[in-house]
């Protein structure tokens, strides 16, 4: 984490930010109001031109019926020789209007904030983390029926397809079958689609879940894909392979049985960079805290005044303990909603796309680790931000004139931080360098919204979880008073699930506590 406090903007400006997003929202409801009014502008046209053709149909009509008295008529002639020498001609003119001028200036302007295929395959992205780490069925997330969520909003055939795409793209053929799948259970309940059909889901399936080594089931999407379209020459060809590398699957299982061996066959996500990984998805969804019954009896709450501090003996604030060891606490109802809309305010127009160094490649990215925005404040910015720091300093005891500016971050839909440490450790000896104010010693992280599913804070380490209360903010320590790091404080910011989160973090350093929280040799609390 130490070197997670560099931020840049990539081009991924969208997926899972709700700022950006609602911005987007309103941008699309102008395109839909300016597109109504082009098409206002052109049944006025055509109206117009309706009605010029129903006059002229009588009078041509009656007129052709007797040519040589209608023109017989000098008046007649006349408006003859009018209509076609000029009417027709602005009739032309009107036809050849083009109503959509507006239309297309709106939408050309507006075109420039448009998401792109980044941002597209970003979303999908974090649909399928939300699916892994909520161990969601493909049809709950189809169908919108999300725990939590009290809008619903489905998946069309289409939609599945694409999901199942982008996975493919990634050579994720785990989940390509997972959506494939779904796209083609819809296509079978008689869902239509004007751009995708049976035979090319099947044709995506048949190759999944054969490169998962399922030959058997790869077989059977070929069948059936050929019961459709018996022309298919790729699937043709794959029958007769499939067919020939089955046979000898079951020769050499035969054989091996013979033997008294047997062959396993792992099916399931792909492992990834992240040894972890299941630990903290677990944690994320509320399972496997590691909580006992007689630690639990030793967790309490408080009225704490920090040592009869003057601004809190007569007010003192709400604390409960959340974990033991480490010792983890929530101070309640500590920012009022005022202070927090102030700080959202201030934040907002600066919120970037947070970016760290890739724990795979060890460069600078967005890919899988954060998903966030974020941007920092300064005690000198707003009257609202020097109070929250003066309220930090004046519960935790703690000097905050070296700690960092408080840090704004937002995360949308799928938003995650994935398990990390806030100080430096051995291996980064310059990580705070710049700052000359030493290591990360503690970090005060603030919930400034309500999460209605997802978004926990989890500690792998020792398996806790604290959950996202508005007005509420957890402390902990990160390093022992020997000054060495809390390995126990690797923390994770779980995927936003339904809702939106927004947190404020002030990361405390070593210079200046000199006196406040004392040296001590041990490795203890």
């Amino acid at each position: 984490m130490s070197l997670c406090c560099r931020f840049v903007e990539l081009n991924q400006r969208f997926c899972c930010f709700s700022g950006q997003m609602t911005d987007l929202l309103f941008m699309e409801k102008d395109l839909v109001s300016s597109l109504k009014d082009y098409i206002r502008a052109e049944e006025h046209k055509l109206e117009q031109i309706k009605k010029w053709a129903d006059r002229l149909d009588v009078l041509s009509s009656a007129a052709t019926q007797d040519p040589e008295g209608f023109l017989g008529h000098p008046v007649n002639a006349f408006k003859l020789i009018k209509r076609l020498n000029t009417e027709w001609r602005e009739l032309e003119s009107l036809v050849l209007t083009d109503m959509s001028d507006a239309f297309i200036s709106n939408l050309t302007i507006q075109r420039q904030n448009f998401p792109n295929d980044d941002d597209q395959t970003g979303a999908a992205k974090a649909l399928m983390r939300l699916q892994d780490t909520y161990q969601l069925d493909t049809n709950i997330i189809s169908t919108g029926e999300l725990p939590g969520s009290s809008s619903v909003a489905s998946l069309t055939v289409d939609d599945c397809y694409d999901l199942g795409k982008v996975a493919y793209s990634e050579a994720d053929y785990y989940h390509t079958e997972l959506w494939m799948v779904q796209a083609l259970k819809q296509l079978d309940q008689g869902e239509t689609s004007g751009l995708v059909d049976a035979v090319t889901v099947l044709d995506y399936l048949s190759y999944s879940v054969y490169q998962q080594g399922e030959l058997e089931r790869a077989l059977g999407f070929t069948k059936r894909l050929l019961e459709l379209d018996p022309t298919h020459q790729r699937a043709n060809g794959n029958l007769k392979y499939f067919e020939y590398q089955l046979s000898k699957q079951k020769k050499a299982e035969a054989t091996e049985e013979a033997e008294g061996r047997h062959r396993t066959v792992s099916r399931g996500r792909p492992d990834d960079y992240l040894p972890e990984r299941r630990k903290y998805e677990q944690l994320c969804r509320g399972e496997g805290i590691r909580m006992t019954p007689r630690r639990q009896s030793r967790l309490f709450c408080r009225y704490y005044d920090n040592n009869r501090h003057p601004r809190y003996v007569i007010g003192p604030v709400r604390q409960e303990d959340e974990w033991d060891h480490p010792r983890i606490v929530r101070y309640h109802n500590i920012v009022s909603d005022k202070e927090m809309e102030k700080v959202k305010e201030l934040a907002k127009p600066r919120l970037r796309r947070a970016t760290v160094h890739d724990p795979q490649t060890g460069k600078l990215t967005t890919a899988h680790y954060r998903v966030s925005k974020s941007a920092w404040l300064g005690a000198f910015e707003h009257p609202v931000v020097d109070k929250i720091n003066q309220r930090i300093e004046d519960i935790t005891g703690l000097d905050v004139t070296t700690a960092e500016d408080l840090q704004v971050a937002n995360y949308g839909v799928g938003g995650q931080y994935e398990p990390h440490f806030d100080f430096g450790r051995k291996d980064e000896p310059d990580a705070f360098e710049e700052l000359g104010t030493g290591n990360r010693i503690a970090t005060w992280l603030l919930y400034m919204s309500d999460v209605p599913a997802g978004g926990a804070t989890v500690f792998t380490d020792i398996r806790a979880a604290v959950w996202p209360k508005k007005g509420t903010a957890v402390f902990w320590y990160n390093l022992y008073p020997s000054g060495e790091g809390d390995y126990r404080t690797r923390h994770a910011a779980c995927p936003v699930l339904v809702g939106n989160k927004w947190v404020s973090n002030k990361w405390i350093h070593e210079r200046g506590q000199e006196f406040r929280r004392r040296c001590g040799l041990q490795e203890t609390d």
